[in-house]
């Protein structure tokens, strides 16, 4: 059962973190998807960076715990799993007009 908290919570905080720095970017680090007439397609990639920084940092300290085997395929799947839901809810995804 604890297993499974952890798992959750630690879904919650990288769908969070990939929202909320993919609104607010800090660093600004932008890839142009694609450019048309009517606009430009944006993917502001420092939510999902943030969060890929924060799962290193929850398998680092799951090993230097020795709890490396016990606790980072949960990790691991609560972060793909957090990145295909932010996908889906177009987190980091900007259109930008040429209006």
């Amino acid at each position: 059962m604890k297993k499974v908290v952890t798992t959750i919570l630690q879904f919650l905080l990288f769908l969070i973190l990939f929202g909320a720095f993919s609104l607010f970017p800090p660093f600004h680090i932008e890839h142009v998807l694609g450019s048309s007439a009517s606009g430009t397609r944006i993917f502001i990639a420092d939510g999902l960076l943030l969060a890929l920084a924060v799962y290193l940092f929850i398998v680092l300290i799951e090993f230097l715990m020795k709890r490396l085997r016990a606790m980072a395929p949960l990790t691991t799947i609560a972060f793909v799993f957090a990145a295909i839901v932010g996908f889906l809810m177009k987190f980091g995804f900007l259109t930008r007009t040429s209006f």
